[in-house]
């Protein structure tokens, strides 16, 4: 079994896409960038060219389901944007739930005294290093526990 491994974590949005990358033990995510996007086909090729730089071992979608735990209509526009990028890169895909990212991001911006304002790079760049960070968690607790 291979102990290092790296992951993306991708907080999508039409606009931003936050990106957080974990470190080689696949333990520790950190915040890697925010891309700015003008459309899908933009989103795909930036996406796809850091990917490609990066060659990470798996990258972990933020997938926002309802609380009832069904898929919501932001689900599927993220399903469709995977199909496209499936298309120019290799690595796993995995999607995740992220509910209450956002609001977990704010909080982490608050408890350090500073305000969200109009910084939403900010916001995605911190909801990407959560949907990672919680991704990791459970990887380690299952494989821990196997």
């Amino acid at each position: 079994m291979r102990l290092d491994r790296t992951f993306l974590g991708i907080d999508y949005g039409t606009r931003r896409i936050g990106v957080a990358k974990s470190d080689l033990s696949g333990m520790i995510a950190s915040s890697y960038t925010v891309l700015t996007v003008k459309s899908v086909e933009d989103a795909v090729k930036q996406l796809s060219q850091l990917i490609g730089d990066v060659s990470p071992d798996g990258i972990v979608f933020g997938y926002p389901l309802h609380q009832s735990g069904e898929v919501s209509k932001a689900c599927l526009e993220i399903d469709k944007f995977i199909l496209k990028l499936q298309e120019s890169i290799s690595a796993p895909i995995h999607r995740f739930d992220e509910s209450y990212t956002s609001e977990d991001a704010h909080d982490v911006i608050h408890a350090h005294g500073k305000k969200v304002g109009q910084d939403k790079k900010r916001i995605d760049a911190i909801a990407a290093v959560i949907i990672l960070q919680r991704f990791l968690d459970e990887q380690a607790f299952h494989s821990g526990n196997e």
